[in-house]
């Protein structure tokens, strides 16, 4: 009888809810991919690259082109100077990234903090790597960091502190005051900072995204995970890359080499082309808040209550209003008779907290929004 090195865990909330959609035909909300096309430029550039002969192995880390593009892009948006060569590594996408540091750093016994609602990925990479993870509960309704708690949960076995910014579910964004708090309680200490940023270019309202990049005491300390895939919406070429200072990026490579050894070659060169163009970036913050505005507005009067996403591509609704159910029974209920599947935000906790949101992914067509919208606020009207 084989003892599981993750017997808690089951499918994931994600495949469980893509799943009922597809058996009831549902408009399907929940899982957080784009059902529109990407760049048709970047297509015929990896195309290219495959009829070029770009089709083995790339250098470990990522070939030269796309890191010092990487480079460029940081130091323009964050100020950060980043060498190319012992501080960028590509990656599997963020999930990899994400994994690959905390097997390099965690080791049996250390503690790492994460804020829930956390995303799903974070606790089992900490228990494959022997480490304990310590929930802190962001303050809601704004999901803030609370230093308060945050500075009680830490011991002298803290070796790290997740952070995800632009935040998934709530949208929420760590701010540079947040930042520098977060400095001066980590400064006399030899705590990690993992801070997950794969919306980090996903801003909205004339907000900027503030990196951790962008803090020069904690960027001596930090990995930063960022995507590709959530950027230019091609989620599944799991195309990503980590930024850490030279000694954490030995030991992540370290690692990296052994799990996934490199990533996709053509896709590198296409990116490292297609990036020297910034309005391809600078242009997704418009792009989705257009997203975001449409499907709120399709809301009408609903009874549902929210406050606008920060940035990502989700969206949190709470029904406190409509019913006490459970959020997980609750988005079931609408999959299957309201014809519209959700995330329930319980499941990002490890107590399973209900505070009655649903989180809705807006990376949809127009037509496919303008029709959740009316479902949605046909709810509780009758």
């Amino acid at each position: 009888m084989m003892n599981s090195k993750l017997p808690h865990v089951g499918t994931s909330i994600f495949s469980v809810m893509s799943a009922l959609a597809n058996e009831h035909n549902a408009l399907n909300l929940s899982q957080g991919f784009p059902n529109f096309p990407c760049d048709p430029e970047l297509v015929e550039l990896v195309t290219k690259y495959m009829r070029d002969g770009k089709n083995q192995y790339p250098p470990m880390p990522g070939i030269p082109e796309l890191r010092e593009v990487i480079a460029a892009q940081t130091h323009k948006r964050y100020g950060a100077p980043v060498n190319p060569d012992s501080e960028i590594t590509v990656v599997s996408g963020a999930t990899q990234a994400i994994y690959t540091a905390i097997t390099a750093t965690v080791q049996q016994g250390d503690e790492v903090i994460v804020f829930a609602p956390a995303y799903d990925c974070y606790g089992p990479a900490i228990e494959l790597s022997g480490g304990k993870v310590v929930e802190v509960p962001l303050d809601t309704p704004g999901f803030t960091i609370p230093f308060d708690r945050l500075r009680e949960a830490i011991t002298p076995r803290t070796r790290m502190i997740m952070v995800n910014t632009p935040h998934n579910p709530s949208g929420s964004l760590v701010t540079r005051e947040e930042w520098l708090q977060l400095a001066e309680i980590v400064r006399d200490t030899n705590i990690l900072i993992l801070s997950d940023e794969v919306y980090e270019h996903i801003v909205f309202d004339g907000e900027k995204h503030c990196s951790v990049l962008s803090i020069e005491e904690l960027r001596q300390r930090s990995f930063v995970v960022s995507s590709f895939g959530k950027t230019f919406h091609v989620t599944g070429w799991k195309m990503g890359y980590c930024i850490a200072p030279q000694s954490l990026t030995t030991e992540f490579r370290k690692c990296h080499q052994f799990i996934v050894f490199t990533s996709h070659t053509p896709s590198q060169y296409a990116l490292a082309e297609y990036m020297q163009n910034d309005e391809k970036i600078d242009g997704l913050g418009p792009f989705y808040q257009g997203k975001r505005d449409l499907f709120l507005k399709s809301l009408g009067e609903t009874r549902f209550g929210y406050t606008p996403a920060k940035g990502t591509y989700f969206q949190l609704l709470n029904y406190r209003n409509l019913t006490n159910e459970g959020d997980v029974a609750y988005s079931r209920r609408l999959t299957t008779e309201r014809g519209i599947a959700s995330i329930p935000i319980s499941v990002f906790y490890s107590d399973g907290r209900n505070d009655h949101y649903l989180r809705f992914c807006f990376a949809k067509d127009d037509d496919t929004l303008r029709m959740a919208g009316e479902l949605l606020n046909q709810i509780g009207t009758e």
